[in-house]
């Protein structure tokens, strides 16, 4: 059966969170009922990478099967369809096995903090409004980039086998008045962005020092400190190169 991939962004404010849940508005059940709509038969979606209520995505991904035609202006429909808070960018026809979680690389994330107060980034940023020693935050998260166990990092009750992770890239980013942790890496625990740049926000407060905030990497101990869902964002899921199909044989937006 033809496997397709499916590329999207999405503002995540009013969803709970990207995978389908009982009783609960996703990205994952809206999608999924804009598909049935536009042809007329339920398909079930495979997610790239889960994000929580209220984090939005510049880049996600599901894959799917069907056997059935697919409409020609499926992009186009489907954003029709869709609320404003989602937009579908492209579909894919890919070769049998491909698998939107398990081949990707490697996950970008940022974090957006405004330092003044600003009515346009309401939802899709944190008002952080106090004095930072960007200094200590940079030493911060360059030392992000030489840990392996983010334990620390990780919400309580996640179901995984390990917390190691690899971090390729972790900074902050001064753009104008707004403030931006990047990072990325092969893989996240749940609520691990957040928790990371909470912390560095204290030690940048010089609420947390230096050294206690390598400790966390080490004592096996929770961080106990997180910032809002709403500056968060999935900017990008990297694929191997000339790993989707020429151009002309994905769908594009009319």
């Amino acid at each position: 059966m033809p496997r397709y991939f499916l590329e999207l962004a999405y503002k995540g404010t009013a969803f709970s969170g990207f995978q389908v849940q009982e009783n609960a508005v996703t990205i994952q059940s809206e999608v999924e009922k804009a598909f049935q709509v536009l042809h007329r038969e339920e398909v079930k979606f495979t997610g790239s990478s889960r994000t929580d209520t209220g984090v939005h995505a510049l880049q996600n991904f599901f894959h799917f099967d069907f056997d059935g035609a697919i409409n020609p202006q499926f992009v186009y429909k489907m954003n029709a369809i869709l609320s404003g808070d989602i937009a579908i960018r492209n579909l894919f026809l890919m070769p049998d096995g491909a698998h939107c979680r398990f081949d990707a690389l490697s996950r970008e994330y940022v974090y957006r903090i405004h330092r003044f107060k600003d009515p346009f980034a309401q939802g899709t940023s944190y008002f952080f409004p106090y004095k930072l020693d960007f200094g200590l935050m940079e030493q911060a998260a360059a030392m992000v980039k030489d840990q392996t166990n983010f334990f620390a990092f990780c919400k309580t009750n996640t179901q995984v086998k390990n917390f190691n992770c690899r971090i390729n890239v972790s900074q902050w980013i001064r753009e104008g008045e707004e403030v931006v942790y990047n990072i990325e890496g092969n893989r996240f625990l749940r609520g691990m962005v957040r928790l990371l740049t909470a912390s560095m926000l204290k030690v940048g407060r010089q609420q947390l020092s230096l050294q206690d905030f390598e400790s966390f990497f080490h004592n096996e101990v929770k961080c106990g400190y997180s910032v809002p869902a709403k500056g968060l964002f999935l900017k990008r899921v990297a694929f191997s190169e000339n790993y989707f199909p020429a151009p002309g044989l994905h769908l594009k937006a009319i």
